[in-house]
């Protein structure tokens, strides 16, 4: 589907909910996460760092969120959710209040629109469908899987969520460059996908151009577009949910490094260009929590041959419905050169092997 198209549909779609408003309550909801963790980090050039960390599990957040019913079905909705460091009181992004999420939309039988800073569909479907440890802790996805950046949510944002029909939905997004040439610094994706009983699957398509305009003298810089292609499943079998995920990455910035700065020393690691990511893994109740453990493997298709293999396991205790206890190790076996570092869900992480032990709290 081409921009204009796009663009056309989601015209059509506002104009269908703006013409059936009517007066209602709004309902707004103020809520958030306090996480930190002690980590432990190993194996980089850094040697063995040991620090009181904000959000290893789940990024620590503040935020609001509300919905007015307009009547016919129709509701409106907005999302405002800003990031914290509990280790140091600090706002966990500089110059930023609601860096996490800032969204305002419409729902209706046709579906849903929004507008504003947003998450990707590669994002959703990772921490919902592919991560047993939901994209956070020392086992995260994250440390060879491409989810860091722009792949993980976006500025100047539309997207369109459909209605699930017999198991089905889909959804897409379009992130604006806002520059002169309307194709420099854009991003769009979409996902489709089906739900039903033990079954979940998803593909998600991912598109990033990552040009740079010229600038009085300075030319203009182009890259090959950055690509992903990720099949996304999981499956209830009794009560242990099986994970799986295959990705593949082709082009500029497709699967930057989490950690770009030579984590290892001596040469520094090259981004892949032409990768593939794969991930298996399980989460289970166990004796009053829940069991995650996962092993995955990066395919470096490049003549660097940049491979790697990582596995992680973790545990969370649940004290009440909203409070948690949780530990959590990861390791990661690189190959060639390669720069992969285990990460948490607010760190990149420092080496090739990290530890976790934590306490989460939601409101």
């Amino acid at each position: 589907m081409n921009k204009e198209t796009f663009l056309k549909k989601i015209a059509a779609l506002m104009l269908a909910c703006g013409s059936t408003l009517a007066h209602a309550q709004t309902s707004v909801t103020f809520y958030g996460i306090a996480d930190a963790a002690i980590v432990v980090e190993k194996g980089g050039a850094a040697g063995r760092i040991t620090k009181v960390t904000s959000g290893a599990g789940a990024a620590s957040r503040f935020g609001f969120r509300g919905v007015e019913e307009l009547g016919n079905g129709v509701s409106a909705f907005f999302t405002f959710e800003g990031g914290a460091k509990i280790d140091t009181g600090e706002i966990d992004a500089a110059g930023t209040i609601f860096n996490r999420q800032s969204l305002v939309g419409l729902r209706s039988a046709y579906g849903a629109i929004a507008l504003g800073r947003q998450y990707t569909p590669y994002h959703t479907a990772m921490v919902t469908i592919v991560d047993p440890f939901n994209t956070g802790y020392a086992g995260s996805a994250k440390s060879l899987f491409p989810h860091n950046g722009t792949n993980i949510r976006t500025s100047n944002t539309i997207t369109y969520a459909s209605p699930k029909k017999n198991g089905f939905d889909a959804e897409l997004a379009y992130s604006t460059g806002e520059q002169s040439d309307s194709s420099t610094g854009r991003q769009f994706g979409g996902a489709v996908g089906y739900a039903a009983g033990p079954l979940t699957i998803r593909l998600v398509y991912n598109n990033k151009n990552t040009d740079v305009a010229a600038n009085g003298s300075t030319p203009r810089v182009e890259r090959t577009l950055g690509r992903n292609y990720l099949l996304a499943t999981s499956y209830m079998l009794g009560r242990v949910k099986l994970h799986g995920g295959f990705s593949v990455d082709k082009g500029d910035n497709a699967a930057p490094l989490i950690n770009p700065n030579n984590p290892y020393g001596g040469l520094r690691p090259t981004p892949s260009t032409d990768g593939r990511s794969a991930l298996l893994g399980i989460s289970a109740p166990l004796g009053g929590g829940t069991l995650m453990a996962s092993v995955l493997h990066k395919d470096d298709r490049t003549n660097f041959n940049q491979d790697a293999n990582a596995w992680g396991i973790g545990y969370l205790y649940a004290l009440s419905k909203r409070t948690g206890l949780y530990a959590a190790y990861g390791h990661i076996d690189n190959r060639n050169g390669a720069g992969y570092t285990i990460a948490n869900n607010t760190e990149s992480g420092s080496g090739d092997t990290g530890y976790n032990l934590g306490m989460r709290h939601s409101f």
